[in-house]
């Protein structure tokens, strides 16, 4: 059976295990701000229409501008691009035929990238016990590497890397000539994140991707950027297409980055609705990976395979996401969106029921 490659759009799931898909349904798959998408797109969203008369413009230089600003780097150290999926298909295409070390469990796409640009790509797996992150395991393996890649905090189990280990890291990466890929699509969840953004200045092989599709809840629109050396952005930016930003997402990235009224507000929701969920699946005995941000891993400890209890959530109408795709996870365990108190509510209710069925 093909599985789906990404959470939402749960009508190639269903489709998938041939089940029928109920009208009533909670989407737990996709790692979307439960908030929706802050009050100032709402109120300037017929402005936005203003925006699609003309063309955008291809090097987002506004928006790119108040980046700058914002992470204390030059205009000419950022690119804006489609989604941070592009940023990582571009990636990709600049590091054609080099050897990747990824660090897995991870987002599915970085080995995408790179198996189609011929790269030779291999695996550092973390131990799902702790998760943990040991610089010594990492460092042995670099010696012939030229990138690797690394979520922080990581997609599908939350933990979060800390800046010393992070520097400690780079500068190991620079000994060996190795391309450090930071994928910091979810930083902006976490209260206590510290920042390696004035790195760039110091160290020429770091590479950052952010996305502002997740926090402001806009991933129709698809908008990220990257910051790296000025000679890489030139680089990747050479990579891209002509017309890979559309007016509308550029102009809901102007508003995004000066919400920060609502950003604050959603940290302090996960991180209650977090903390109520952890409470009840430790009574519950199920296993969690300890994330910090929007999502975890989840696991009934009776079960192997997880597909009966993924099964049993789907009738439900409640979707997580599977992990058939994610290397060293292979279902073992399901990955949660956190949302709004209501929707986690239902979802363990029916986890309650899951516990007390005959």
């Amino acid at each position: 059976m093909k599985w789906p490659s990404h959470g939402s759009n749960p009508q190639y799931l269903f489709s998938s295990l041939q089940m029928k898909m109920p009208k009533e349904r909670i989407d737990f798959s996709a790692n979307i701000n439960p908030l929706g998408p802050p009050e100032i797109l709402k109120e300037k969203w017929g402005e936005l229409f203003t925006a699609i008369s003309d063309y955008p413009d291809p090097k987002g230089c506004k928006l790119k501008k108040s980046l700058a600003e914002k992470e204390h780097l030059k205009e000419e150290q950022i690119l804006i691009g489609n989604g941070g999926a592009e940023l990582i298909s571009l990636i990709g295409r600049m590091l054609s035929g080099k050897r990747v070390l990824i660090v897995q469990p991870a987002f599915s796409e970085y080995e995408e990238a790179c198996r189609i640009n011929g790269c030779s790509i291999h695996y550092h797996q973390l131990n799902p016990d702790k998760w943990e992150l040991r610089l010594e395991e990492i460092a042995e393996k670099l010696l012939d590497i030229d990138a690797i890649f690394l979520c922080n905090p990581c997609n599908p189990t939350g933990m979060y890397y800390s800046k010393k280990l992070l520097t400690e890291l780079l500068k190991e990466c620079q000994k060996q000539n190795c391309l450090l890929i930071v994928d910091e699509a979810f930083y902006d969840f976490l209260s206590e994140y510290e920042s390696i953004t004035s790195y760039i200045n110091e160290y020429s092989n770091l590479l950052i991707i952010r996305s502002m599709t997740k926090m402001f809840a806009i991933p129709g629109l698809r908008l990220g950027y990257l910051m790296a050396n000025e000679q890489m952005v030139e680089e990747l930016a050479s990579l891209q297409p002509q017309w890979s930003m559309n007016a509308l997402a550029l102009q809901a990235g102007e508003w995004c980055i000066v919400s920060e009224v609502y950003v604050e507000e959603t940290r302090r929701l996960i991180d209650q609705e977090r903390e109520r969920l952890f409470q009840f699946y430790q009574q519950r005995e199920f296993l969690f990976s300890p994330s910090r941000v929007n999502f975890y891993l989840l696991k009934d400890p009776a079960l192997h395979d997880q597909l009966p209890f993924f099964e049993f959530l789907l009738l439900k109408g409640i979707i997580p996401r599977h992990t058939m795709n994610f290397p060293g996870l292979e279902g073992g365990w399901l990955r949660f969106a956190i949302k709004g108190q209501e929707y986690n509510d239902v979802l363990m209710g029916a986890i309650e029921e899951w516990q007390n069925r005959p």
